[in-house]
């Protein structure tokens, strides 16, 4: 799962303020998409990869993954600077490594049966059903409401994250999650990103203005990219077996 540490800073930072960019969704936006048409070259590249470079495969994921963890620090900071011409480039490598890192994700649904190219589409259909809801109820939270969510949804990620940690602990051992479990949690998953989705219409408004939209995008691609991938994950628990 994608780092939240921007998501929790920017609800402390939107508490007792008004809307301070009306438009900075809107501006965002395009930098969104852009991000995760990206994320969809990189899953390309990683197939290709998977396919005829087998061997090479695992540990290019991992050099990936860190990269990725390390350019989402770097990028964001430099975003929140206004450093746009900088920040876009680190932010177009981000989402390609990204992208790469969900490669055997998106191999496992591929191979899982009454998931496939279909499933696949299903959670992309699901991340653009959030977006039009979350938009109409994000936007018309109240302050109270939209906090009290916030911190809500806030404090179920940092929970989520922890039993993902312990989770890929646990593996490394070889000691694997049943699919009990693992129904549970990427059912938690979706819902938490679900309401995440919601508390970015009423949270970005209130921590950036207009012309600080890549950091706004980035928030944004994170929740949708982690809806993406947990309700993936629930379609390939769901039709797995122990």
């Amino acid at each position: 799962m994608a780092n939240t540490s921007n998501f929790r800073q920017a609800i402390r930072e939107s508490k007792n303020q008004a809307i301070i960019g009306p438009n900075v969704i809107a501006n965002a936006l395009p930098f969104v998409g852009g991000g995760l048409l990206l994320t969809a070259l990189g899953v390309y590249g990683g197939m290709g990869v998977l396919s005829n470079y087998p061997s090479i495969f695992m540990p290019t994921f991992w050099v990936a993954t860190i990269a990725s963890l390390v350019l989402f620090f770097i990028s964001m900071n430099v975003a929140e600077k206004g450093k746009n011409n900088v920040a876009l480039p680190l932010l177009a490598t981000y989402s390609l490594l990204v992208g790469y890192t969900l490669t055997g994700l998106i191999f496992v649904a591929l191979r899982t049966p009454n998931v496939g190219i279909a499933g696949i589409g299903f959670a992309a259909l699901g991340c653009g059903v959030t977006f039009i809801v979350g938009r109409q109820i994000g936007s018309n939270l109240s302050e109270k409401d939209g906090l009290a969510l916030a911190k809500t949804v806030q404090m179920g990620i940092i929970a989520l994250l922890v039993v993902l940690v312990a989770q890929l602990l646990f593996s490394l051992f070889g000691i694997f999650t049943p699919t009990f479990l693992e129904v549970a949690i990427s059912g938690i998953g979706v819902v938490l990103f679900v309401g995440a989705a919601v508390v970015d219409f009423f949270i970005l408004p209130r921590t950036y203005r207009d012309d600080q939209y890549l950091p706004a995008a980035l928030s944004m691609y994170l929740t949708y990219i982690n809806l993406f991938v947990f309700i993936l994950r629930l379609l390939i628990a769901i039709n797995s077996r122990d």
